[in-house]
């Protein structure tokens, strides 16, 4: 029969017991109950943070003899190890976990959770997004198994009001992040959390110079101290000393502070770290440039992140607060004249340009990977970049845009620096110049991918997902490095709904094909998606003709249109043919089974094998296009139709993709 807790009610003499039993406990499950701690806690401190306060979270769980016994929270064997775990989940809860002085303590290392893949990243991001009841809740899904309910009353237990919209929030982040929808360790696929492991670390040394220096300048501070505190005892009776004994006893300079501050905080990683590594993104960069040694300036640097000024630039939804984890140092040298600084905290990238005209840039570059992470802008002159790519860039080139079938030209980079490369903007229909980049067969084999400069720190990650094959499952987007690729982007490139900065991937999708009336060829129709480092997203679509013009589309607008997330797009044009026939023009994603067309006093409603419509009017009006997919579903432009007499093809001539109702 299970021993339990004894109650408020017990003799004084048992009171001891329940401790001995929590103990026994704590000591059985401390690896489990520090992963839920770990899991539980804030995500966005670094690791080494967050390894101590899980281990801090469990040790200050066992309670003491004169601690309030409450019951525990139902749901596992053992009444002691439920009632740790109640107390772990509460003190995550905090909004401010009190510091305690016999918490864990490391002097002179750095504690770091084992790398995991790019799953263990993007659950890593996730996390970092959640509150604390639904950061708990995952935590009793995943680390505990609890089932929904189960989770739901050790939460109230905890003091969390709303339990199911935790759970709820927990759900979503472990469905995206491909965790089964936080299915928990007792499904038939139990998840791999080895990268949230606070009791299997790595441990590496913070910087010996900087921690003599400050040991020094610590032993220097108490040695003046004493010096001064011995002066002023021997002087109380004497007249002769005054002021200089005073002054001294003020508060003392704290360089060890500065030091600390400085450059002595900034991590460099080995220099093959990114053949060693599931983890290929800005982690994995070295340091590199010829003043990577150079105090000063990296300390100008830092100071520039820490305090920010006037003279910080940020790009739209990027934080201007100082770095949230000592900072990796990824380059520091000088470019064109200028001293330039490289430097990523795991969220941004901050850019320092040290003199006049100078100052800092920060971006957004979490959840980054191979491709998007291949390159920074270290320099920009006039429409001239200098890059900084990679380590794992084996080649580089440049190509123009609006010219597929020109070869690409290779590009130099010692040590990952350019020389000034042509630029231009991807949305004038004038032809910029994008980077082809090669991975290394460390990472990937015959791996290229393309990127552009939109003026920012780092440049988009352009993508393609060709026409589909109606007989085989949606194309996931992929290198837009193919002859196919490289001609639809030539074509719809400056269609882009959003280049600007900040902006990760672009990717044109050819969602359908259609032979035109009266033998005069066929057209395609893209849909055009721009994706931000913030999440945000913003589509059009646009329709390809055989003649020598740019797309016809409409403007870019927000939303998850043309993403995985929302496949189904329809869009409509008028068109004239040769011959001066005025046609309607639609055409559907692939599973448009249907197309409807509404007119002033005419309409037509048909099925469309090809997905595709064209209807022949002698002059344009005003109309609806609907589009039914094979679940039945309607989809619609609602809004009107085109823009008449549109003279310019870069007018706009479609209606922007909806989201499918219902």
């Amino acid at each position: 029969m299970a021993e339990r807790t004894v109650d408020s009610a017990a003799p004084a003499r048992g009171a001891a017991r329940p401790v001995v039993q929590a103990e026994a406990a704590l000591v059985r499950h401390y690896r489990r109950l520090v992963r839920l701690a770990y899991v539980a806690l804030p995500a966005d401190r670094d690791r080494h943070s967050r390894v101590l306060a899980a281990h801090s979270a469990v040790q200050r769980a066992l309670p003491s003899r004169w601690t309030r016994r409450s019951d525990p929270a139902p749901g596992d064997e053992d009444p002691a190890y439920t009632a740790l775990r109640l107390r772990v989940l509460r003190d995550g809860l905090r909004p401010r976990p009190a510091r305690r002085l016999l918490a864990p303590r490391v002097w002179g290392l750095r504690l770091f959770t084992p790398h995991g893949g790019e799953q263990d990243a993007a659950l890593e991001h996730a996390l970092a997004t959640l509150d604390a009841p639904a950061r708990a809740a995952f935590a009793l899904r995943v680390v505990e198994g609890l089932t929904a309910p189960e989770a739901a009353e050790v939460l109230r237990h905890a003091g969390v009001e709303h339990a199911e919209r935790a759970l709820d929030a927990a759900a979503d982040v472990g469905a995206a992040a491909g965790v089964g929808a936080a299915a928990g360790v007792g499904a038939a696929s139990e998840p791999d959390l080895s990268a949230f492991d606070p009791c299997a670390v790595r441990v590496q040394p913070t910087d010996l110079l900087s921690r003599r220096r400050t040991l020094t300048a610590v032993l220097l501070v108490g040695v003046l101290g004493l010096t001064t505190s011995a002066a002023v005892l021997s002087g109380t009776g004497s007249r002769t000393r005054t002021g200089p004994v005073a002054s001294s006893t003020g508060p003392a300079p704290a360089p060890p502070v500065a030091a600390a501050a400085g450059p002595a905080r900034l991590v460099r990683v080995p220099a093959d770290l990114w053949q060693h590594t599931a983890r290929v993104d800005f982690t994995a960069w070295p340091a590199r440039g010829d003043r990577r040694e150079d105090a000063a300036l990296l300390g100008r640097a830092t100071t520039a992140w820490e305090r920010p000024g006037p003279q910080t630039r940020a790009e739209p939804g990027t934080d201007t607060s100082p770095p949230i984890a000592p900072p990796r140092l990824l380059y520091a040298g000088t470019v064109d004249g200028a001293a330039v600084v490289l430097l990523y905290d795991g969220q941004r990238l901050a850019r320092y340009t040290d003199g006049r005209g100078g100052g800092l840039d920060l971006a957004r570059a979490d959840d980054s990977d191979v491709t998007t992470a291949g390159a920074v802008v270290l320099h920009r002159r006039g429409t001239s970049v200098r890059y900084l790519l990679a380590p794992w860039v084996e080649a580089a080139e440049t190509r123009r845009i609006d010219r597929p079938e020109t070869p690409a030209r290779p590009l130099d980079h010692p040590d990952g620096l350019t020389p000034a490369a042509p630029g231009g903007v991807l949305t004038d229909c004038r032809g910029a110049t994008v980077l082809q980049l090669r991975s290394s067969s460390v990472v990937a084999e015959k791996h290229a991918f393309l990127l552009a400069d939109l003026g920012g720190l780092v440049p988009a990650h352009l993508t393609y997902s060709p026409p589909p094959d109606h007989n085989q499952p949606a194309r996931a987007p992929r290198e837009a490095t193919g002859p196919d690729a490289l001609q639809a982007w030539a074509r719809a490139g400056c269609a882009v709904p959003d280049g600007t900065p900040g902006v990760k991937q672009l990717n044109l999708w050819a969602f359908a094909v259609q032979t035109l009336p009266q033998n005069a060829g066929s057209a395609s129709w893209v849909c055009l998606r721009a994706d931000r480092w913030t999440g945000e997203g913003s589509a059009a679509t646009a329709v390809l003709l055989p003649a020598a013009q740019g797309p016809q589309r409409t403007g870019g607008g927000p939303g998850r249109s043309c993403s995985r997330f929302e496949q189904d797009t329809l869009g409509w044009a008028w068109w004239r043919s040769p011959q001066g026939t005025e046609f309607l023009l639609a055409a559907g994603s692939r599973r448009v089974a249907r197309l409807t067309v509404k007119g002033p006093d005419w309409s037509t409603d048909r099925p469309v094998p090809d997905h595709t419509l064209a209807v022949e009017r002698p002059a344009r009006t005003n109309v609806q296009v609907e589009g039914v997919l094979d679940g039945g579903t309607r989809i619609g432009t609602p809004g009107g139709g085109p823009a008449r007499g549109a003279a310019d093809p870069r007018r706009s001539l479609l209606k922007q993709p909806n989201r499918s109702a219902p």
